[in-house]
């Protein structure tokens, strides 16, 4: 008997995570994709892929149960503001009432017992798909190594200065893409990844030593500029960002530059196992994306 293909929906199509998700699914004809958008507008260049879309919006709660019909599997990609808990909450009861079987969730960063607000905000998350019943992968991905390209629409690295927050801290880093592949994984083989919670982590570097790995790479000089946090609540004020969710941003900031975050570098060997490939590493995301750190 033929076993029919799983409808594998995926949320924050039109971002980094969902959109690098979803060509990553493309290219494998064991699913069928539904990519989720805000607006007929936001649809176009998916259709003209031949992807189907819905219309999906975390804030119009009516969207939700038409976009999750025949949806077997999905990603479930949230925004960063504190409503994120409200919006994953909804989605997913609605998800629950729509026969959705398998979740993959996109977290934050973190041990089990964080207590950086908006990355136990993620945790919250996680208990309640695992309360609801569902079959489920929790990606924590540490920080994105895209961070360094621009930050809430700010260029971080301009003529070899990276500005940042966070000290002389070493952190633990994920290129996006990478985690995009780990999702692409749970949602195409639930059997092998659920139950699973995977924290994508595997360079960990201060600001610092990514400057000096840049200068070696791109034979060009390049230095870290460490910055008052205070600076960049300013920024994210200025840029129109959701201040809850910034305000704890920046107290983690904070909190890395005082060292009083537990496993702020921890890294982790899961990544072949997942995927089967080895994970992207400073050095050769900086020759990845030469053209944009070179000046």
């Amino acid at each position: 008997m033929s076993v029919s293909k799983p409808t594998i929906l995926v949320t924050g199509a039109t971002g980094q995570i969902g959109g690098d998700t979803l060509r990553r699914l493309q290219a494998d004809d064991a699913c069928t994709l539904v990519a989720a958008v805000r607006s007929p507008d936001k649809a176009q260049p998916f259709e003209a892929q031949g992807i189907r879309t819905v219309i999906l919006d975390f804030d119009k709660e009516e969207t939700l149960a038409p976009a999750l019909q025949g949806i077997n599997r999905a990603l479930l990609v949230t925004g960063y503001t504190v409503d994120m808990l409200r919006q994953s909450k909804a989605f997913l009861d609605q998800a629950k009432e729509a026969g959705v079987q398998h979740i993959v969730h996109l977290g934050a960063c973190g041990r089990d017992d964080t207590t950086v607000a908006h990355w136990a905000w993620h945790q919250l998350v996680e208990r309640y798909i695992e309360w609801s019943g569902f079959s489920s992968t929790h990606l924590r991905p540490e920080t994105f190594m895209q961070n360094l390209l621009s930050y809430g629409g700010t260029q971080v690295v301009k003529q070899g200065v990276i500005q940042q927050f966070t000290g002389d801290a070493r952190l633990s880093w994920v290129d996006a893409e990478d985690v995009a592949l780990a999702a692409a994984q749970a949602l195409l083989h639930p059997e092998q990844h659920a139950g699973r919670t995977y924290r994508l982590g595997y360079d960990a570097k201060s600001y610092g030593e990514i400057a000096a790995i840049m200068q070696q790479e791109l034979s060009q000089p390049f230095r870290y500029e460490a910055l008052p946090p205070e600076i960049f609540l300013e920024n994210m004020r200025a840029a129109g960002a959701e201040m809850a969710y910034m305000s704890c941003v920046y107290d983690h900031y904070k909190r890395y530059a005082a060292h009083t975050i537990p496993g702020a570098d921890d890294t982790f060997d899961n990544f072949p196992g997942i995927t089967g490939q080895q994970p992207v590493r400073w050095a050769e995301f900086v020759q990845k994306h030469r053209t944009a750190f070179a000046y």
